[in-house]
C-alpha cells in the first residue's frame, strides 16, 4: 500500500498544508485504531483515507473518505480532500468529470480537477471542492479568549456544525503578528466545545492579490496551528461575502508559516474552494 504526502493550496513544495493520502483497496474499512495510528505516525495536520465504492453504492459516490488528525477523527477537511483529488488524478483514477466522496459527517462532497497548469505536478491544474457552507452567528466574546489570543477581537462568531469560533481582528498586521497561548486556546476550545479558533481580517490593500487573511488554531485536536485550512473557509466565505458584498471571486490568504491561497465562491448553502497541490513524497507502507 502506498502513502503520499501532498502539499495543498499551493503549487510550490514545502508551502501550503501537508496532508497524508492513503488510497485503500476495495473492501471493508481497516480498524479505526490502525487508521489513527497511521495518522499519528505521519504526524501531519490531517491524513485522508479514501476507499473505493462499488458502482451503485454510497448514494452515487465514487469513494468514501475519512480524515484523521494525529489525535482524533475529523468531521471535515478541505486540504486533505484536495490532496486526495490531486492524487487520484496523478494515479489515473480520475480522468474526467467530477469525483464524489461520501463522508460520514458532512454528506456527499463533489470535486473536480482541471487539466494542465504550472508547478511541480503540472499535469494537474486547479482543483475545486464543493463543500457545505458554514453560516456564522455573532456571539459575545467568550471569557478568556482575549487573554488566549493576546488581543481582544472586535467581534466573534460561532460557525454552527463546523464547530469553530471565528474572531475578527482589526487588520492584517494583527493577524500576522498573533502569538497565541496555545494551552489557553486548547482549554477554551474544550470548555466551549470548539474544534478550533479562526482569526481573520481584511487584506491591507486591494493590490495584494487576496481579499482577506486568516489563521487557524486547533491545539485541542492535535493541530497547534494549521497552515491552510480549507474547511475554515466554508465559514470565512459567507462572512466575507456579506462584508464585501461579493459572493464569487474572493481569495483568502492563510498567513501561517506555510502560507497558501484559497479561492472561494459562495453559492447558496454551498461553498466552492479552489486551489492547487503538489506531491512531495511517495512511500510504501510496510505494516
Amino acid at each position: 500500500m502506498r502513502i503520499q504526502i501532498v502539499d495543498a493550496f499551493t503549487s510550490r513544495p514545502f508551502t501550503g498544508n501537508p496532508a497524508g493520502v492513503c488510497l485503500l483497496p476495495a473492501g471493508p474499512w481497516p480498524d479505526d485504531a490502525w487508521l489513527g495510528q497511521l495518522a499519528a505516525e505521519l504526524n501531519h495536520p490531517e491524513t485522508a483515507f479514501a476507499l473505493p465504492l462499488p458502482a451503485g453504492a454510497g448514494a452515487g459516490a465514487d469513494w468514501e473518505i475519512r480524515w484523521f488528525t494525529p489525535l482524533v477523527e475529523a468531521n471535515l477537511c478541505g486540504h486533505a480532500t484536495l490532496a486526495t483529488v490531486h492524487t487520484l488524478r496523478r494515479e489515473g483514477l480520475l480522468t474526467g468529470g467530477p469525483v464524489r466522496f461520501l463522508s460520514r459527517s458532512s454528506g456527499l462532497l463533489t470535486a473536480w480537477a482541471e487539466d494542465g497548469g504550472s508547478g511541480e505536478d503540472g499535469e494537474v491544474g486547479e482543483i475545486t471542492l464543493d463543500f457545505p457552507a458554514a453560516p456564522v452567528t455573532e456571539v459575545a466574546v467568550p471569557a478568556g479568549l482575549a487573554d488566549a489570543l493576546g488581543i481582544r477581537p472586535g467581534a466573534t462568531f460561532r460557525t454552527g456544525a463546523l464547530g469553530d469560533l471565528l474572531a475578527v481582528l482589526p487588520d492584517e498586521a494583527a493577524v500576522r503578528a498573533l502569538r497565541p497561548d496555545l494551552a489557553a486556546v486548547a482549554a477554551l476550545s474544550l470548555r466551549e466545545e470548539l474544534r478550533g479558533v479562526i482569526v481573520t481580517a481584511a487584506a491591507d490593500t486591494v493590490e495584494s492579490g487576496y481579499d482577506f487573511v486568516s489563521r487557524f488554531f486547533a491545539p485541542a485536536r492535535g493541530i497547534p496551528e494549521d497552515p491552510v485550512t480549507g474547511s475554515a473557509h466554508t465559514a470565512l466565505a459567507p462572512y466575507w461575502a456579506a462584508r464585501l458584498g461579493r459572493t464569487v471571486a474572493l481569495t483568502g490568504l492563510q498567513a501561517s508559516g506555510r502560507p497558501g491561497l484559497v479561492k472561494v465562491a459562495l453559492h447558496g448553502d454551498r461553498v466552492l474552494l479552489t486551489g492547487r497541490a503538489v506531491t512531495v513524497l511517495e512511500a510504501t507502507l510496510r505494516v
